[in-house]
């Protein structure tokens, strides 16, 4: 058997990846943002309208109070939080890894080296193919669902990472 050595590594000469200069989400994906969440409240409020014309007697002038009050500052909030949520994101590709950061009240980064990718997907959604702008899914190992989601690239610019990440996988092989 070799000389089995486990030295201790000096954690202040790591890498910080807080210093990576994060890629902001585009601009255009604010409107996507915003589109969606105007379909959502508007469902919201279509709900209890449809249910008052039906069944009239489920709600009492005391709960169209409660939900005049709820929906607007739901409404306000939600679009609050999603405007700041678009503003924190941002994704790089390094060397060795891809970065995607996100997070309102606390900042999350996920970091996920090459090596560890199986497999990648593009989609556009209806709303964001108007825009053309399209979403990176990256797939590690072990699950069922992406490990990150990078919403709202340009549809060129989507197409080239995934390229990228499709030859960083064809490498490994």
């Amino acid at each position: 058997m070799e000389n089995f050595t486990n030295e201790t590594i000096n954690t202040r000469q790591l890498p910080i990846f807080e210093e990576v200069t994060f890629t902001n989400l585009h601009p255009k994906y604010i409107w996507v943002v915003l589109i969606n969440l105007a379909l959502f409240i508007g469902i919201l409020i279509l709900v209890p309208i449809l249910v008052s014309m039906f069944k009239p007697e489920l709600l009492s002038g005391r709960v169209w109070l409660i939900i005049g009050a709820v929906i607007p500052i739901f409404s306000v909030l939600l679009v609050a939080f999603s405007i700041i949520g678009f503003k924190k994101k941002g994704f790089a590709f390094r060397e060795h890894d891809v970065l995607f950061r996100y997070g309102i009240i606390a900042t999350n980064t996920i970091v996920i080296p090459y090596n560890r990718v199986q497999h990648v997907a593009l989609h556009e959604g209806f709303i964001s193919r108007y825009f053309s702008l399209a979403k990176i899914e990256i797939f590690t190992a072990g699950g069922s669902s992406s490990d990150i989601e990078i919403p709202g690239i340009d549809k060129e610019q989507a197409e080239k990472i995934k390229q990228l990440l499709m030859r960083k996988i064809q490498k490994q092989l």
